[in-house]
């Protein structure tokens, strides 16, 4: 039988392993197509496609497994479950894989693609520019197809150029981004606000005006410091909630 490839990660020895193998893995199963094979590969095939310890898989396993995302059965293997969706908050722990499971795993509609001029906010972002390319992105779930938040996302021209449109709507701009062009992602800074729904967000996410919405400003940067993608990110207030993790050095 066939089994679910899943994608690579490049592991910071600075966090948990387990937490960036589940976070990696979590992102490729609700990143799939629904015609990729369910079964996963052994703890063993995991662990080598990983590069850690078969124990440092089997946490990651139990994480995902106490998620909902998969299920384990003694002789038969490990399955994806073909209706599972994210039920748990993420905890961000510094990792860029557990920013891209958080946007994965719904529809995506593609609303509109062009260019804007860099002035107002986005010249604080993008001071060496006086256009970037935007994307405008819907996003739902698939079981109920209830809108749950519209992205817009502002690239750099030269990074645009090789973004194609089937990406966008399989992945999150972040792993387009990393995975697909090719880019070397130093960091992401994220910016959650509690704010109340705009006419556009009201009609977008079907939610009365006014009501309340997570309003999300990601910001990515390469190696060098410079920024890449400026997301920023409108989310019903009774679908989201974001939970992050400062552990101790």
């Amino acid at each position: 039988m066939t089994s679910f490839a899943p994608d690579s990660i490049v592991l910071n020895r600075k966090l948990p392993l387990w937490y960036q193998v589940s976070q990696s893995l979590r992102a490729s199963i609700l990143g799939r197509s629904p015609q990729e094979p369910l079964r996963l590969p052994t703890e063993e095939q995991l662990a080598g496609h990983y590069g850690v310890s078969v124990l440092t898989m089997r946490q990651a396993l139990k994480e995902l497994e106490g998620e909902g995302l998969i299920s384990r059965h003694r002789r038969r293997g490990t399955f994806i479950e073909p209706g599972a969706r994210r039920g748990s908050p993420v905890r961000l722990l510094g990792s860029v894989d557990a920013i891209v499971a958080q946007q994965s795993g719904m529809t995506t509609e593609l609303l509109d693609q062009g260019s804007t001029p860099v002035s107002g906010e986005l010249s604080q972002y993008f001071p060496d520019l006086t256009e970037v390319a935007t994307y405008h992105r819907l996003r739902g779930d698939e079981r109920t197809g209830e809108p749950t938040n519209h992205a817009r996302n502002y690239v750099r021209p030269e990074l645009a150029d090789r973004i194609d449109r089937d990406d966008l709507l399989r992945w999150p701009m972040t792993k387009v981004l990393r995975d697909v062009v090719g880019v070397a992602i130093g960091r992401i800074t994220d910016t959650v606000e509690a704010r109340i729904a705009d006419p556009e967000t009201a009609r977008l996410l079907q939610v009365p005006l006014l009501s309340p919405i997570l309003h999300y400003t990601g910001v990515t940067h390469d190696e060098s410091g410079r920024v890449l993608d400026v997301a920023v990110i409108h989310y019903r207030g009774d679908r989201f909630s974001f939970t992050v993790t400062l552990d101790a050095p």
